[in-house]
């Protein structure tokens, strides 16, 4: 097997990713690079401001969701204190309710049941909310009526002593109880909204009744008005103090998963609910033997909360998290938003962060090179930088060439995945190819995992299958993705095969993790 000549293209510029953490403590940075960076988030905040900060929001919401070191426990903790907070608990209890309603209604069908004598003033005056939950008579008889229609059936006919009479039928004459306990599915002549308006009216006794209090027993009844509902289970909640419904919101929070109950319930809080949530996080996250930012995307915000949430505002937080979680979806949203002066700026911007000269070799300045600036005013920086990085990225590296010469240029080994066919036994530690591009190429392969294909992050309103930037900005990449292989790369342990439209997006996130890596150690946030 041989790694793929490198084919010499000159219409990039060399490209620098700051993977050499010995350049990475240049003083150059001061002069150099920091007033670039300044002008990019100018630029990009200004985008971000003028859009709302609504799409914003809902990127670190979904961000959030993500963090996985939190248990069970602790996030009914930690949404119990918002639920018990005034006047957040106004902005999520409502859809704690609304979420318990649609995954498990049965949990709080037998606390309504037991209440089921309220019920009167639901029906009253609503014939939609009547025939909804009344109309369900079967023609296969009284093993086939459900809901109301079940109820209203069984108690006619166990109290037809004083109720009978109240039946309403359609036809031109009644029918009488003999006749319809031998034909029960005579009952759908019945008309129901009058039979159920006198039931209101002259027998109280069906709203307190057995029968009707087992037809809500499996809560199917809370999605006919979730509004009605929620109001009175918040009264249950906050006026009467009812331990039964807290006991269910607090087993329902402790059992959901995590990334549910965020993307669920956080897109509801304002920033001073926002805010409450963020500074609580760092209380409930579970201590780790040792802190590193190897891992998930999340990690690296995992430790910064734990360490300076008391210091980010919101704002910051969003530009952050923007910049580096949710980078592939700024872009596009720059795409979409920006005007043709904003994204020129952007590029030029962009080109000249990532572009190298021989005065500035640097990327972002520690901590102990310039100590003025604040320890999250150097992770924003390198967020600003990735972001950089993927930007041109997109716009430019459309080509097989063009990406190998990004490889090359910055000590990333690789392997053209599909041109050539791995050895059944794997690349060993000797291994070594006959076009090294000056440099050596050795590869450790890890068995089994060169045909694992890349699983792309989801979100809730962005489908990378159509994605903007890379379809409209880089007209042919398309194109070249289905022309071109795929790589193996050493940036993962060649375990993942990238392809020429989701490159960009890998290779900024491992720039700035990377730097990550460098950076923490220094800012006494890893061992």
């Amino acid at each position: 097997m041989k790694l793929r000549r490198l084919r010499k293209s000159s219409t990039l510029g060399m490209l620098q990713l700051f993977l050499d953490e010995t350049t990475w403590d240049d003083d150059e940075f001061l002069m150099h690079k920091l007033p670039l960076l300044e002008k990019l988030q100018s630029v990009i905040w200004s985008l971000m401001m003028a859009g709302g900060l609504s799409e914003a929001r809902l990127w670190l919401c979904y961000t959030l969701s993500a963090i996985s070191s939190i248990s069970g426990r602790g996030q009914r903790d930690l949404f119990l204190k918002l639920l018990n907070t005034n006047p957040v608990r106004l902005q999520i209890a409502p859809q704690v309710l609304q979420l318990i309603f649609e995954k498990q209604p049965h949990k709080l069908g037998p606390i309504i049941a037991k209440k089921s004598s309220k019920l009167v003033n639901y029906f009253e005056g609503d014939p939609r909310r009547i025939l909804h939950w009344f109309s369900n008579f079967s023609s296969s008889g009284d093993v086939g009526h459900v809901k109301g229609a079940k109820a209203l059936s069984q108690f006619a006919f166990i109290n037809r002593d004083i109720c009978w009479e109240e039946l309403e039928w359609k036809g031109k004459h009644g029918q009488s109880p003999a006749m319809v306990a031998t034909k029960p599915h005579y009952f759908l002549a019945l008309d129901v909204q009058r039979t159920v308006e006198n039931f209101l009216e002259y027998v109280p006794e069906f709203w307190s009744s057995h029968e009707f209090s087992e037809s809500l027993k499996d809560g199917d009844i809370f999605l006919n008005d979730p509004s009605y509902f929620i109001d009175l289970f918040l009264d249950c909640m906050y006026e009467e103090k009812l331990q039964e419904v807290w006991e269910v919101i607090e087993d329902f929070l402790a059992e959901q998963p995590f990334s549910l109950l965020c993307q669920h319930l956080l897109t509801s809080l304002d920033e001073q609910g926002l805010r409450l949530f963020i500074d609580s996080i760092p209380r409930y996250l579970e201590t780790k033997s040792k802190s590193s930012v190897s891992g998930p995307a999340t990690e690296w915000l995992e430790i910064s909360l734990s360490k300076f949430s008391a210091s980010m505002t919101i704002d910051n937080l969003l530009l952050l998290n923007a910049l580096t979680n949710q980078s592939r979806q700024l872009i596009r949203f720059v795409k979409e938003e920006g005007s043709d002066e904003e994204k020129g700026k952007i590029r030029e911007l962009a080109h000249q962060l990532s572009d190298v000269s021989d005065t500035a070799k640097s990327c972002i300045p520690t901590v102990k090179e310039a100590p003025a600036i604040k320890a999250l005013e150097s992770i924003k920086n390198c967020g600003l930088m990735s972001w950089a990085i993927h930007f041109r990225l997109s716009e430019k590296c459309v080509t097989p060439a063009l990406w190998e010469s990004v490889f090359t240029g910055n000590g990333i080994k690789f392997v053209q995945s599909e041109q050539y066919t791995l050895p059944p036994d794997g690349l060993t530690d000797d291994y070594e190819s006959e076009d090294t591009v000056g440099r050596s190429t050795s590869i450790k392969h890890r068995k089994g995992k060169h045909r694992k294909k890349r699983k792309l992050r989801s979100s809730p309103d962005v489908s990378y299958d159509d994605d903007p930037v890379n379809s409209t900005w880089s007209t042919s990449l398309l194109d070249l993705h289905a022309e071109a292989g795929d790589w193996l790369l050493s940036t993962d342990g060649y375990s993942t095969r990238w392809n020429i439209k989701d490159l960009p997006e890998h290779i900024s996130s491992h720039c700035f993790t990377t730097w990550m890596k460098w950076l923490f150690p220094k800012l006494g946030l890893a061992s």
